[in-house]
């Protein structure tokens, strides 16, 4: 029993003193890699500032790195300042926080490979082009030296990285062009792929638009760099702009989805694309109509002002083709900075093969449209900036043709039929001819401007009369101002007709002029709903005495 006790105490004394080695053992090892950690986390920050100093030919500052050996290679830094010229107050690229991981393998000679790097509060900040920039787009006494020989760290230790992600970043490109605002991206994510093999980099990146607010997702591919010179960097890719809600814009809503094509560089876009807006509308109207476009558009990315190269666009069953310029246009707020005001659109649009009742549909209160018809038209679009409503803005200036027209007024249109048919000296198929089987043809000048449609020489024909007229009509409220003058083929006493017409055939001579059977003055007035015909006695007693 005394041997069995005395074995034992001997093992518990064998395993204390192997307990003590051990954790000597381990806090001379953890002392190790503290002293490890603190001589390699200079080591390695010291390769990422020269890295990317040869990648970029920049100044580059790196406030914090710190390393695990946990599980890896783990490494954290902060702080990351890259400075493309010596004269930017601003750096180039600016990150709050990176992280990556890495196993803990090392090969001299190799790279370690690192899979995926974690980035927070990417900022990228590109300063306007300067005019005595070199063919590459950099200042030759401005650029950093050429590139550095690799150092003795550079020799030793070397990343091969397959992906960057990106929370939080922003894109700021400058504009040289005075009066212009810079463009702003809001970036919510952003996924860089190829970022070590030195040509084209990939991305995949999610962006909050704000006007129209609504989500674009872009993938394609950016570079090689020549520097930092990140504006004239060659860029191709694709996007999805999704549920766009135009209501941002006041007097216009809807929600529209765009996808397309771009290639160019960040200051001068090329971009194809098309877009679907099924609810298009004018607020204070209400009425919604399809809107489809396909469009080539040239982009200062600088500064957002679109030139459109053509639009083939659809209004319901309408097609008319538009080209022009979109500027975004830059005010002064109290403090004397410049702020965004809106947008100054100038275009031209050409109708060939149009609809009159999509766009009467389009500026409608209740839907329903006084004409319709074939229309063809060409105008000068323009709509400045301001806080009023689209409509109200809108200004158009062109000409017209107006072909097999109709009204959609049963009442309005029995008075076409009767003048077509007295204006032929056909008053005896009053009776029994059909309405809907008579079309005019309208043609003139017009001007829209303050809600107001002036046509100072606006031609109506139906077979057997010509009526020429001028005046304005009021597309808020539909009120009606024209005079001019009726010619008919036919003569008052057949426009009359039976026993009334032979009582009135002296009167003929009086009314003939110029060729017509009969030519009086009228005038036109009333609302759209409820127009008013009538001849112009006053002035058809000033023209019989001069």
């Amino acid at each position: 029993m005394t041997e069995v006790r005395g074995s034992f105490w001997r093992r518990r004394r064998w395993v204390k003193w192997l307990a003590g080695v051990l954790l000597l053992a381990l806090a001379l090892a953890a002392l190790l890699v503290n002293l490890g950690l603190q001589r390699a986390e200079p080591f390695l920050r010291a390769r990422i500032v020269e890295a990317l100093e040869n990648r970029f030919h920049a100044r580059v500052e790196l406030d914090g790195f710190r390393l695990s050996l946990i599980h890896g290679l783990s490494a954290e830094g902060r702080g990351l300042r890259i400075w493309s010229r010596t004269d930017q107050a601003e750096p180039l690229i600016r990150l709050d926080q990176f992280s990556f991981h890495a196993p803990l393998r090392y090969a001299p000679g190799k790279p370690i490979h690192i899979s995926v790097v974690e980035v927070k509060g990417l900022s990228i900040h590109i300063p306007p082009k300067l005019h005595d920039e070199n063919a590459s787009g950099v200042l030759a006494s401005q650029i950093a030296p050429a590139e550095k020989p690799r150092s003795a760290i550079a020799g030793l230790v070397s990343f091969d990285v397959d992906t960057m992600e990106c929370t939080g970043a922003d894109l700021l490109i400058e504009t040289s062009k005075p009066g212009k605002l810079p463009m702003d991206f809001a970036i919510r994510h952003l996924k860089l792929t190829n970022i070590s093999a030195g040509g084209a980099i990939g991305f995949d990146a999610e962006l909050t638009n704000p006007r129209p607010t609504g989500a674009i997702k872009a993938t394609g591919s950016f570079g090689p760099l020549i520097g930092t010179n990140f504006g004239e960097a060659p860029v191709v890719g694709e996007y999805r702009f999704d549920h766009a809600d135009l209501s941002g814009f006041n007097g216009i809503a809807g929600i529209l989805t765009s996808t397309g094509r771009f290639q160019g560089t960040l200051r001068e876009l090329i971009v194809d694309g098309e877009t679907k807006t099924p609810d298009f509308r004018l607020t204070h109207f209400g009425n919604p109509m399809p809107l489809s476009t396909r469009f080539h558009a040239r982009v200062d990315g600088t500064n957002g002002d679109t030139w459109l190269e053509p639009v083939d666009a659809t209004l319901g069953h309408s097609h008319f083709i538009a080209q022009g310029q979109i500027e975004r246009v830059a005010a002064v707020n109290s403090e004397g900075a410049p702020r965004f005001s809106g947008h100054d659109i100038a275009l031209t649009v050409t109708m060939n093969g149009a609809r009159i009742e999509d766009f009467l549909r389009l500026a409608s209160h209740s839907g329903n449209v006084l004409l319709t018809g074939d229309l063809v038209m060409q105008t000068t679009l323009h709509i400045p900036p301001g806080p009023a409503p689209v409509h109200q803005r809108l200004e158009l200036a062109g000409k017209f043709a107006l072909e097999n027209a109709q009204f959609t007024s049963q009442k309005i249109q029995k008075r076409i039929a009767e003048l077509s048919l007295r204006g032929q000296g056909r008053p005896d198929e009053l009776k029994t001819a059909d309405p809907a089987s008579f079309f005019a043809q309208m043609k003139g000048d017009f001007r829209l401007a303050d809600e107001v449609i002036t046509l100072p020489a606006l031609k109506f024909e139906v077979p057997g009369a010509e009526i020429e007229l001028k005046g304005a009509y009021q597309i808020e409220g539909g009120l009606l101002n024209f005079d001019g003058n009726a010619r008919m083929e036919a003569s008052v006493s057949r426009m009359v007709g039976g026993w009334k017409g032979l009582l009135i055939s002296p009167a003929d001579r009086f009314f003939k002029k110029d060729g017509a059977g009969t030519e009086v003055p009228i005038h036109i007035e009333g609302s759209r709903e409820e127009p008013k015909f009538g001849i112009d006695f006053d002035r058809m007693k000033r023209q019989e005495n001069p």
